[in-house]
């Protein structure tokens, strides 16, 4: 439960507001105190009793005027001096029939009251309940944007959106357990506990011993069931990660006929969640039908005790009616408490999942107190570079050192898991080095803010992503302030302008989810005009051009050698006009650099450069 302490605290943001939600709760619960109360009178004046004076009986005061008397008589007797003036207590009436229209009356104004405080507490606490759990889910998304590349791409990303929107929603639900449904019921029920105490206080006594009985056994299930809930959630979050993939492959699951297979795959994890959730069935089950026999056995000794007192003359029967009622409306509105701390155990399930996330360490850059790295003009170099992926058996790089000048094209190639792509990741810290450093311009990039670095680096992958929203959305994700001469300029630099001008809407022409009403050139087009927008210091292409036919090719290859004039590059491509073009070819394997050179240097000398051009690099050279 401490993490879900730890997540409702920020409903005290809104304390002012959780304050005033929580007094018309008490409100509403003394309306319902002073309703119960309001029965007394209704029933004596109905059941009038009687007492001995001199051996006569006598019925006590049934009018409503007398019994208001009688009430100021006994306020003369308080330490503070409260008196209703007589005027008012003349006007009432002393007709039984009356009185009992004028108490149901003022029972039904005091009524209306307590509905309206109870209305106005419902809606103000799901106000905070709403606006707190708007922050944390905000603030958890944050946190994940800022967390390191591998704790989310080496991850679960479904399980992580998983945990960003559902957990909070299952946050929001248990919130609204705590100050809306338990503080109404709690308010209630301790309203009507004490109407019982005022008006017989002996019987109630007698029921509050069993009370501590049944608030063990509903600890004791509740505990069962949030146990049972949290590892049901996990369960699903493996669940929604089976199902996504089996989608998101479909096309490969039906060309490969693989149905039955990932059908068995999603059974069996929906086996495993139904276990847990049976698990939690019977903890649940459990809980009203014991609450319940709880009850009847405080009703059966309450009456028990009670018939001997009235037969004994030592209770008042119209009393003993109403701490029976009284004690009815708290049990019923506590029992719901039963239902509503299992929703707190379920949030509180929940509340340990999101924790393991906001727990996670960002990046180390993100430091607002690291100083920001000026722009680069001189080199970048890698010394001593190792670098190993999670749960991997070997080493991505091995004691990589290279230098490359500003301004200078290099190229890496080397035969898959090579580590080409790994050293790139290196340069904008989307991946930290296990020991070894990346400099830039001779400074240790660690010791400077990230995002100055960043800010500083265009890529271009041969995964393009693409967001929802427009054509002119995605040209300017990341670069802020850019006219339309500039995003006119990045496109036709890009050789994007001939589709997007073909377009009814142009550059405001809508794109689905992932950019798939584009076509894969288009899109690829539309990444690197992105980046020319960007106008970076340094250059990252990775298979820049991969998605790209071969007519457009060679246009966005002189595009791209008239954009990374003057800028580092960093290339990893798989034409061979691509290679033949840099100044430098850096030939890996098996996470070690082997070799460094042109093209001609590492035909004659480097028999594994001279594999590749036979057999991975594409084109003539």
């Amino acid at each position: 439960m401490n993490t879900f302490w730890r997540f409702a605290r920020e409903m005290l943001v809104d304390r002012w507001t959780l304050a005033l939600a929580l007094s018309l709760s008490v409100i509403a619960s003394a309306g319902l105190g002073v309703g119960l109360a309001g029965i007394a009178p209704i029933l004596k004046t109905m059941l009038p009793t009687y007492e001995l004076v001199e051996g006569q009986r006598v019925a006590e005061p049934t009018g409503l005027r007398d019994r208001v008397a009688e009430f100021n008589t006994k306020l003369a007797d308080w330490p503070v001096a409260v008196q209703i003036p007589d005027g008012w207590i003349n006007r009432l009436p002393t007709d039984p029939y009356k009185s009992i229209v004028y108490i149901m009356v003022g029972v039904s104004i005091l009524n209306i009251l307590a509905l309206s405080a109870m209305f106005f507490h419902q809606f103000i606490a799901l106000t905070v309940v709403y606006r707190a759990s708007q922050r944390i889910r905000d603030r958890a998304f944050s946190h994940v944007l800022s967390l390191p590349l591998s704790a989310v791409v080496m991850g679960d990303s479904s399980d992580i959106s998983r945990r960003v929107v559902d957990e909070t929603e299952r946050l929001a639900e248990g919130f609204t357990a705590l100050v809306s449904k338990a503080a109404a019921q709690i308010g209630k029920g301790m309203a009507a506990l004490l109407v019982a105490i005022y008006f017989e206080w002996r019987i109630t006594i007698v029921s509050l011993i069993i009370a501590p009985i049944l608030w063990l056994v509903i600890r004791t299930l509740s505990r069962k069931v949030r146990k049972a809930r949290k590892r049901a959630f996990r369960g699903q979050a493996a669940l929604l990660s089976r199902a996504g993939n089996a989608l998101r492959g479909l096309r490969v699951v039906k060309v490969q006929t693989a149905e039955e297979h990932e059908q068995r795959l999603f059974a069996e994890t929906n086996e495993q969640v139904i276990h847990q959730m049976f698990k939690a069935r019977t903890a649940r089950a459990l809980s009203s039908p014991i609450s319940e026999l709880v009850a009847l056995s405080v009703i059966a000794v309450l009456a028990a005790f009670a018939a001997k007192a009235i037969i004994e003359q030592q209770l008042d029967p119209t009393n003993f009616l109403i701490v029976i009622i009284a004690l009815g409306v708290s049990a019923a509105s506590l029992r719901p408490l039963t239902g509503i701390v299992n929703e707190i155990q379920a949030a509180a399930a929940a509340s340990d999942r999101l924790a393991e996330l906001m727990d996670l360490d960002p990046e180390p850059g993100l430091n607002p107190r690291l100083p920001e790295l000026s722009r680069h003009k001189s080199s970048i170099a890698f010394e001593g570079v190792n670098f190993t992926y999670p749960s991997a058996d070997r080493p991505a790089l091995i004691d990589v050192s290279l230098e490359v000048a500003h301004g200078e094209r290099v190229a890496f190639v080397g035969p898959n898991g090579s580590g080409k792509t790994t050293i790139l990741s290196l340069v904008p810290r989307l991946l930290e080095p296990g020991s070894g450093r990346v400099l830039v311009d001779g400074q240790d990039i660690t010791e400077f803010g990230v995002e100055s670095l960043r800010r500083q680096i265009g890529a271009v992958t041969q995964e393009t992503v693409i967001f929802p929203g427009s054509i002119r959305s995605n040209m300017v994700y990341g670069s802020v302030g850019k006219t339309d001469e500039e995003i006119a300029s990045a496109t036709k630099r890009a050789h994007a302008d001939d589709f997007i001008d073909r377009l009814d809407q142009g550059l405001d022409t809508p794109v689905g989810e992932q950019g798939l009403t584009l076509s894969g050139g288009q899109r690829q087009r539309l990444s690197i005009a992105r980046v020319i927008l960007r106008d970076p210091a340094i250059l990252i292409l990775d298979e820049a051009t991969s998605m790209i036919d071969a007519d457009s090719e060679a246009k966005i290859a002189d595009a791209l050698d008239e954009f990374s004039a003057g800028r580092t590059t960093l290339i990893v491509a798989h034409r061979l006009s691509t290679v033949v073009n840099a100044d430098r070819i850096v030939v890996m394997e098996l996470g070690r650099i082997i070799d460094q050179g042109t093209h001609q240097e590492l035909l004659g000398r480097c028999e594994t450069y001279r594999t590749l051009a036979r057999t991975q690099l594409v084109g003539s050279g």
